[in-house]
């Protein structure tokens, strides 16, 4: 089965069609990316399958559930996380508290408990303090557990919003565009450690992303949209030589 299908979905904006009859499978595991020129509707899939927008057509699926419509933090619950290509992070938090406050999405207490300390509180607390240590740890960013998210190097920020993502105990993670801003062994270092996640938490990886050589070097498969069209899917060969794709970016003569 298929961690995530879609059937034909569409996203229309009044009389414009933003993404049309997009259909995408991903298999457990599977590291997939989708490109496209700037506008070509990226994101609007993206904001589909993560319930920002509601598909005007088609269906989506997740290990075999429709979650069409579903809220985004429902989508978020079932196990869908997501970054984006502005980073979000809490700035003048730190990057410890960052992380913590994904976690308390799973923390399932109620606002008395959390008043009087209740001893199951004390301990979910202490868990959740723990699965932060942990994940920043894994992300390479233990060292700087205190310092405040805003002064990190641009390629540690984007680090911690995925660890944040992973805070949420996800089976499918979107990134969007995490190259994007990158100096060079920034976007070479990323390559190794997207492989590395996908790995140590089980996770099956959508991305979009403009960097080529990131995108190539990372993903088994790819789509790609132009003006809301899917023109190709493929491995990364396929896609690089692929006429309707280098017409898309180069233009013809």
């Amino acid at each position: 089965m298929a961690v995530l299908k879609t059937d034909k979905i569409t996203m229309k904006f009044g009389g414009l069609v933003a993404v049309s009859n997009f259909d995408i499978e991903i298999k457990s595991g599977q590291i997939v990316g989708l490109i496209g020129p700037n506008g070509a509707g990226k994101t609007t899939a993206f904001n589909m399958i993560t319930g920002v927008y509601t598909p005007t057509e088609g269906h989506i699926y997740f290990k075999g559930k429709d979650i069409t419509g579903i809220k985004v933090h429902e989508i978020t619950k079932l196990g869908i996380a997501r970054t984006f290509q502005n980073i979000r992070l809490f700035k003048e938090l730190s990057v410890l508290d960052n992380v913590l406050i994904a976690n308390h999405m799973r923390l399932n207490s109620n606002w008395v408990s959390s008043v009087i300390k209740t001893p199951d509180y004390i301990r979910k607390e202490k868990h959740i303090y723990e699965k932060s240590m942990h994940l920043l740890k894994e992300v390479g960013l233990e060292d700087v557990k205190n310092e405040r998210s805003f002064s990190l190097p641009y390629g540690k920020q984007r680090r911690l919003e995925i660890a944040r993502a992973l805070a949420t105990d996800p089976q499918l993670l979107l990134l969007d565009e995490p190259a994007a801003g990158m100096n060079p062994q920034e976007s070479l270092e990323l390559m190794d450690f997207i492989h590395s996640i996908r790995d140590r938490f089980d996770l099956t990886i959508f991305m979009i992303e403009h960097h080529m050589q990131v995108i190539m070097g990372v993903c088994e498969n790819i789509y790609v949209l132009d003006y809301g069209v899917t023109i190709a899917n493929g491995t990364p060969s396929e896609i690089q030589n692929n006429p309707k794709v280098i017409e898309a970016y180069l233009g013809v003569e």
